[in-house]
């Protein structure tokens, strides 16, 4: 669970006490001080095969998908298919993961785990297997096709095998289509050293042509009890740089206030030389410098001005705002601008606006600086605004 109790041993001298250590963090976590003494991969990447097995003997699998991208062992991005995997690798890691699940008479869909060396990536070695669906597997139904069918559901084809019916699929029916990206929202604070955040979500909007799997909506409460995952966007292209362009594009698009997330985060990781390259291993987000979100431009304060000209947030407000109204007359929970009595947000110092309405065009805003004049159309699609806790566009 989450790499709890490893630990690295490189000197003869260093192995008493670390078999000490670990037997000790192990028996406390699990209960259980047994340990593997197994070779360290050093710079690895983390490739896993999803497996469908049925009662009948037949097994095959669906391709693989890259979970390199991880954040103290525990993943954040996930792909399908790997960049590195040639189809020669991906036959070879397919096959051993069949095999494994086959010498244990395996029934239903899992995940066989692999380390694959950065510097020889025809190079792997089991780490284990997950026998049920992981948080990663939409990846794998955007782009495993059985034939000329749509994507494959993963959670159909568990509950099938469950039941005892066989599968209707052989190996050589199985084709990889596209490339696809997933980014796992987290409440999280990433400038605070990812410290999980918790409160209520104000408002949520998932992006659309997107994929998106939430445990949240406006109203929501996010506490510490669980997992701090609260979403996951997902994205399918043509290719890999389509596919990341869309996961960015979705990103952007994916609003949340009231609660911190690692939105920006993703969207700077993303965006990272060595992940647009495929160049990644398991280290990777530990060696970036220290993430601090970046200021709004002009252009995004434009927006803003506009917007809070037009649902009348002003700059002594302390109360919260009555929402603008949609056409139909409803009214929503929060204004879209509005986070909190602290006013906006913007690169971690708040800021409060100063509305003055000099012409019929629009408003004009003080922000720490020159004022901004509000010049920008509020429904049109803007540079991406930091509002309250998330990054998003503002549309």
């Amino acid at each position: 669970g989450g790499g709890k109790g490893m630990q690295v041993v490189r000197s003869e001298a260093d192995l008493a006490d670390a078999l000490a250590t670990a037997r000790r963090v192990a028996g406390a976590a699990f209960g259980d001080d047994t340990l593997l003494l197994e070779r360290l991969i050093e710079r690895p990447r983390h490739i896993e095969v999803q497996v469908l097995a049925d009662a009948h003997g037949t097994v095959v699998h669906l391709g693989e998908r890259e979970c390199t991208l991880q954040r103290r062992h525990q993943k954040v991005v996930e792909e399908a298919p790997s960049p590195v995997v040639d189809p020669e690798t991906r036959a070879r890691l397919g096959a051993a993961a069949c095999a494994a699940a086959a010498s244990v008479d395996y029934c239903g869909a899992g995940t066989v785990e692999f380390l694959v060396a950065g510097d020889r990536p025809d190079e792997f070695f089991f780490i284990e297997m997950n026998t049920r669906l992981q948080v990663e597997h939409p990846v794998t139904e955007l782009v495993a096709r059985i034939g000329d069918e749509e994507p494959i559901d993963l959670v159909e084809q568990q509950l099938r095998l469950a039941s005892g019916l066989p599968l209707l699929v052989s190996q050589d029916e199985v084709r990889l289509e596209g490339h696809a990206i997933e980014a796992r929202v987290y409440a999280e604070a990433p400038e605070r050293g990812f410290l999980p955040a918790t409160g209520e979500v104000l408002l949520w909007r998932e992006a659309p042509g997107a994929r998106t799997d939430s445990a949240v909506e406006s109203g929501s409460a996010v506490s510490s009890d669980y997992d701090p995952m609260i979403a996951k966007v997902i994205a399918h292209g043509a290719d890999r740089a389509d596919a990341l362009a869309r996961l960015d594009r979705a990103l952007a698009d994916t609003v949340l206030f009231g609660v911190e997330t690692n939105i920006g985060f993703l969207r700077t990781l993303i965006a990272d030389d060595a992940v647009q390259a495929g160049a990644m291993d398991t280290g990777l987000i530990d060696r970036l410098p220290p993430y601090t979100a970046p200021e709004p431009g002009l252009d995004a304060f434009r927006v803003a001005a506009a917007m809070t000209a037009r649902h009348g947030v002003g700059a002594s407000q302390t109360e919260r705002p009555r929402a603008p109204e949609s056409p139909d007359g409803a009214r929503g929970t929060a204004s879209p601008l509005w986070l909190s009595g602290s006013g906006w947000r913007a690169g971690g110092a708040a800021v409060r606006p100063t509305l003055r309405f000099e012409t019929d065009a629009g408003a004009v805003v003080s922000i720490d600086g020159p004022d901004v004049e509000s010049g920008a159309d509020p429904d049109a699609a803007a540079p991406v605004v930091s509002v309250g806790t998330a990054e998003h566009r503002t549309r």
